[in-house]
């Protein structure tokens, strides 16, 4: 097999030139940072079960209408991904305090927020991602307003499904980031959901004892950081235990 060109490298994927035009290979590394790249480390198998939890959650979308780059996983490290052009920005859902919300308006982390908050962080890591508003993103052209539309209004869709999906199996989605590109079709262009979706950019609690089940565990030095990932993958029926093989699906918990 000829040798893949690397394209990008991030703190936690690498992207390859696709075998077709407008494809790209996204590779799941184990590598784990915080604090803007300050804390670094290993996190064993994570790569293999975000792209395992990443293709399911992404599948699942798909389902329901929501456009997103995923073709297909190829192989336990490796998905096909559509090529689209980033939006610079971080979109991130909280409908629990947390993490940052929590530290910057003195709010009781846990706390259960009275509707879903969405908020937007330019995506620049020299800045630390700095919150910004919608005024912000328009006067600088990172998106329009129809942009912004479309964003909000898939975020709220997938907020409403990912939510109903974990709390069936006893974990609650405390909060989580989205991003967004522009698939170029012709002469049409659409907004689609890209990145990932895993513990690495969820924070996912364990609906009865709140236990943490997420990057925070890394972030925090609370031990047992690949038992939180293996969890989740456990719940939702797509744990690897005897070998790559499809699995059932989610584990209703009582």
């Amino acid at each position: 097999m000829a040798r893949r060109r690397q394209l990008y490298e991030g703190k936690a994927k690498i992207l390859f030139e696709g075998p077709e035009p407008g494809t790209l290979v996204q590779y799941f590394k184990d590598d784990a940072s915080s604090a803007n790249g300050t804390k670094t480390g290993v996190i064993t198998g994570k790569g293999v079960l975000n792209n395992r939890i990443s293709e399911y959650l992404m599948s699942r979308l798909g389902e329901i209408g929501i456009p997103t780059h995923f073709v297909r996983r190829l192989n336990m490290r490796e998905q096909l991904i559509r090529e689209v052009e980033i939006i610079p920005l971080e979109v991130v859902v909280r409908n629990v305090a947390a993490g940052s919300l929590s530290t910057r308006l003195g709010i009781a982390e846990g706390t259960r927020l009275p509707r879903s908050i969405i908020e937007y962080h330019f995506k620049n890591d020299a800045l630390n991602n700095p919150l910004v508003s919608e005024e912000h993103i328009t006067c600088f052209g990172w998106a329009n307003t129809a942009d912004l539309d479309d964003m909000v209004a898939l975020t709220l869709r997938i907020n409403d499904f990912l939510a109903g999906l974990f709390l069936g199996v006893g974990i609650t989605l405390v909060d989580f980031k989205l991003e967004f590109g522009r698939l170029w079709e012709n002469d049409e262009m659409r907004i689609i959901l890209a990145d990932e979706i895993s513990p690495d950019n969820c924070r996912l609690w364990d609906s009865k004892t709140q236990e943490k089940m997420d990057k925070d565990r890394f972030r925090r030095d609370l031990g047992k950081v690949e038992e939180g990932y293996q969890e989740v993958a456990r719940r939702l029926g797509i744990l690897p235990e005897a070998g790559m093989r499809d699995l059932k699906g989610p584990e209703t918990m009582q």
